[in-house]
């Protein structure tokens, strides 16, 4: 379950306290759902019975305690406890995070499994009657087909940060099912110094036919021949084509202020698709640094740790198996640790220091990982995906160090449900890369 979706999830929880007579308030637009602060619990903490507490006339605790119940019993949530004045702290169930990463395993193993079936179909079926082919293989994680049957036509100048832009799109969007068609837009102004060459010295230029998708002789803002809508149709000839519904668009992000061909084809795609189209991409040999300031190295980075942890795994006589992640022998025993940990233990003293959470927004990365994929083919802007990997890769990095044994601890079902996560992150991580256009490293 996603901030988003938890978010929806209190509000649902008021509307159900207003409609049953509990509370009598406007139900809110939007409620505030953020990772516990210092002395919250849980995955997540709301202070929407403090937002409540005035127009309800009720103390927060009051208001707290209404919607207790209705969140807790929504799916997903395993409980839900009362922090300070009144904020609420939930507890996710970890059964969906089991299912999550199951989800992404799943897609991958059948995909690579029906890649050999199919290799070795091929290599059986010479000379012979061909066999049936295999089934659909499902989408990978985070693939859809809600843009099934949607083309998106873009119009791109000769500029390099356009061309990749419009090269990772093609992929972004079909990814959601739809798909791209690029054409180019003729500069003008270099078209028509063109031209002039061709005259010869004191004649006029001969008239140019506009090429497609260039503005005609009319007036700024004019239909042309070639954009008028014909026949009916939005700009096609095809009336009952489904397809040819869509508008072209102009795609013109900030150009690079400098050549990005000596950063190399990966830093050089990183450069041009992390910012957003109207900021001026950065282009510097700090893209091609291996440190921590480079946000490129931490997803390349991140990805290589995941296949590393498998293969440490493996010499360590154990694979991964999505499962509970807190399982008890993998619990820390300190006093500190204890005092986060678990839902009744008194509050920590004051010396004691909380072990950070780092499954959490690892998982809250994953599972944000198919919306997000959707916005950038929906607003067309791969930006947000590297960003979003960033962040992915982030968390990947702080939970890494949980994956394997240490000492002489014995490998258990924790370990290997952890190295499991660590694993479909991995494969997110490399998914997302490669729409980008960017290579995956397996060592680096």
């Amino acid at each position: 379950m996603t901030p988003v979706e938890l978010s929806r999830t209190v509000l649902r929880a008021v509307r159900r306290a207003v409609d049953e007579g509990e509370l009598s308030v406007a139900v809110p637009a939007r409620a505030v759902v953020t990772p516990p602060g210092p002395g919250g619990r849980g995955d997540y903490a709301t202070n929407i019975a403090l937002q409540l507490a005035r127009p309800a006339g009720r103390p927060p605790l009051q208001v707290a305690e209404i919607l207790l119940p209705h969140l807790s019993s929504t799916e997903g949530v395993a409980a839900v406890e009362i922090t300070g004045p009144g904020f609420l702290n939930i507890h996710l169930d970890r059964a969906a995070v089991t299912s999550l990463v199951r989800r992404i395993r799943g897609a991958q193993d059948t995909r690579s499994a029906q890649d050999t079936r199919s290799a070795q179909d091929a290599q059986s079926s010479q000379g012979n009657r061909p066999r049936q082919g295999p089934a659909p293989a499902p989408l990978p994680y985070g693939h859809s087909d809600t843009l099934a049957g949607h083309v998106v036509r873009l119009r791109v100048p000769y500029d390099i940060r356009a061309e990749v832009v419009a090269d990772a799109l093609v992929r972004i969007v079909g990814s959601q099912g739809g798909r791209v068609e690029v054409d180019h837009i003729r500069p003008p102004v270099n078209a028509e110094i063109a031209d002039t060459h061709l005259a010869g010295p004191g004649e006029a230029a001969p008239p140019r036919e506009p090429s497609a998708g260039e503005p005609g002789p009319g007036r700024p803002g004019e239909a042309t021949e070639s954009s008028r809508p014909r026949n009916g149709t939005t700009g096609s000839d095809s009336p009952s084509d489904p397809e040819s519904a869509t508008a072209p668009i102009d795609l013109r992000p900030v150009p690079a202020p400098e050549d990005p061909t000596p950063l190399g084809p990966d830093a050089l795609r990183w450069a041009l698709l992390h910012p957003a189209a109207h900021d001026r991409p950065r282009i510097t040999a700090d893209l091609l640094v291996q440190r921590a300031a480079n946000p490129l190295f931490r997803v390349r980075y991140a990805h290589a740790r995941a296949r590393a942890l498998t293969r440490n795994a493996a010499a360590l006589g154990f694979t991964g198996t999505p499962g509970d992640l807190n399982t008890p022998d993998a619990l820390p025993t300190s006093r500190a640790a204890l005092a986060v940990t678990t839902p009744d233990a008194p509050a920590a003293p004051p010396l004691a220091v909380a072990i950070p959470d780092v499954t959490t927004p690892l998982v809250s990365a994953l599972t944000e990982y198919p919306s997000t994929l959707a916005r950038a083919a929906t607003h067309r802007a791969p930006d947000r995906l590297a960003r979003h990997l960033v962040v992915l890769a982030d968390a990947l990095l702080a939970f890494q160090h949980t994956v394997l044994p240490r000492g002489d601890e014995k490998p258990s079902a924790a370990h290997r449900a952890r190295l499991a996560l660590a694993e479909a992150a991995g494969t997110v991580l490399a998914g997302g890369l490669s729409l980008l256009g960017i290579d995956a490293p397996e060592y680096l």
